[in-house]
């Protein structure tokens, strides 16, 4: 694969720096929105109140932001929600500045936030096949992640000290700013009118969207594993984990930081290497990578010792892109374009859902169990459903198009 093949496509490149900024300037959110909230009432609860917010109105939207990215332009329905967007994040800004945020008026602006999302993930999936030839599908989505990743790592940084220095509401509005910019830059993306919705309702739409989702073992397999792998994320990692950084002088809250910005470190370094090597395999890799991320829990659990669990932790980031990358091709290049936003709403809605009882169950087991017990017990789990879902056929034998993969003198793969 050629060195950034995937800027050759007009489209794609424009789209890329559309991404760029809404990202870089994105990364500040959750922690402007968080001091933003503590300013106004320092409770855990009232910040809970509010990211509940956004989670559920995403979750409630996230079906018809499937049906109307298929129906009409998804640069478009991006564009939108960014306007949406800039007028809520400006509302947020403009309360906190003028000394009149509350609570509920924060918890109402970021459901609306959340409600965006919902519109915009399913038609970010759907445009990028739209972006770049199949050839330049894999580089382009390691490419995104790239930026994705490297955000995430650096972006909480950078709005710590902006928070930090001039306050939540001016990272707010650098926020908003990046989605300003995105939205003529978007415009430059041309993409054919997408294919008539011949009269058909919505719940007719979303009744081809299931029939699709379900008719693929590979697909519906996934999303199931991921229900209760994610819950297991989110509570092992999000909650106990920093319970045991709290607590465990061997591993400490810096040492949390250090364990997590290698998780992210290893994401971006799978990123590069996605850009030049094609995943011939993606889900049989994936499956496979993910299930790396039981070797950092364990060790959070038995030994949290900062070097070890950071080198684990590397590990479960790299093996979690080639997921990420491996799962955005399948879906890319099974589904069909004009049904791959409803399909990929149907993932989000799977693969979220159980995320909030996650969070809740955690909470509740690191008070009732040796922290010991809880993620031993929770790695084996998480390993094992990662690994079972390889004995569906779909899921081992997937491989790529011959036009996405060429073939190269000397590379064989089973």
């Amino acid at each position: 694969m050629h060195r950034l093949a995937a800027m050759q496509d007009r489209k794609f490149r424009w789209f890329f720096l559309a991404r760029t900024l809404t990202l870089v300037t994105g990364s500040m959110s959750a922690i402007a929105l968080a001091f933003a909230v503590l300013e106004i009432d320092n409770d855990a609860r009232s910040l809970s109140i509010v990211l509940a917010a956004f989670t559920i109105s995403n979750i409630v939207f996230v079906l018809f932001g499937g049906v109307v990215a298929d129906r009409l332009p998804r640069a478009l329905i991006i564009q939108s929600c960014y306007v949406v967007d800039i007028l809520s994040v400006g509302a947020m800004a403009a309360l906190l500045f003028t000394g009149t945020a509350t609570v509920p008026l924060l918890a109402v602006l970021s459901a609306i936030n959340g409600a965006s999302s919902a519109f915009v993930l399913p038609a970010m999936q759907g445009i990028i096949p739209q972006l770049t030839t199949p050839a330049h599908l894999q580089q382009a989505n390691a490419m995104l992640s790239f930026v994705r990743s490297a955000v995430t790592i650096g972006g909480p940084v950078v709005a710590g000290v902006l928070v930090a220095t001039a306050g939540p509401a001016w990272a707010m509005v650098v926020q908003a700013a990046g989605w300003l910019l995105a939205i003529p830059v978007l415009a430059l993306v041309k993409l054919p009118p997408p294919a008539a919705s011949g009269g058909t309702t919505m719940f007719h739409d979303l009744r081809v969207g299931w029939h699709e989702f379900w008719s693929r073992s590979w697909l519906w397999t996934i999303v199931l594993a991921f229900m209760i792998m994610n819950a297991i994320h989110v509570g092992a990692w999000g909650v106990v984990g920093p319970y045991i950084a709290k607590n465990d002088d061997r591993l400490g809250i810096s040492g949390w930081g250090w364990v997590v910005s290698a998780e992210g470190a290893g994401v971006l370094v799978m990123t590069l290497l996605l850009m030049w090597f094609p995943l011939r395999r993606p889900l049989r890799y994936g499956m496979i990578g993910m299930a790396a991320f039981a070797l950092p829990l364990t060790l959070l659990g038995v030994h949290p010792a900062v070097v070890m669990l950071a080198m684990a932790a590397f590990v479960a980031g790299a093996g979690a892109e080639v997921f990420a990358t491996g799962w955005n091709l399948a879906m890319m290049e099974n589904i069909p374009g004009e049904k791959l936003s409803r399909v990929a709403s149907y993932d989000m809605l799977g693969s979220f859902v159980v995320m909030p009882i996650g969070t809740l169950v955690y909470g509740w087991l690191i008070t009732h169990a040796e922290p010991a017990t809880v993620l031993t017990t929770s790695a084996v789990l998480y390993a094992a459903i990662a690994l079972i879902t390889l004995l569906v056929p779909a899921v081992w034998r997937m491989g790529r198009p011959a036009a996405a993969v060429p073939e190269r003198a000397g590379v064989a793969d089973s």
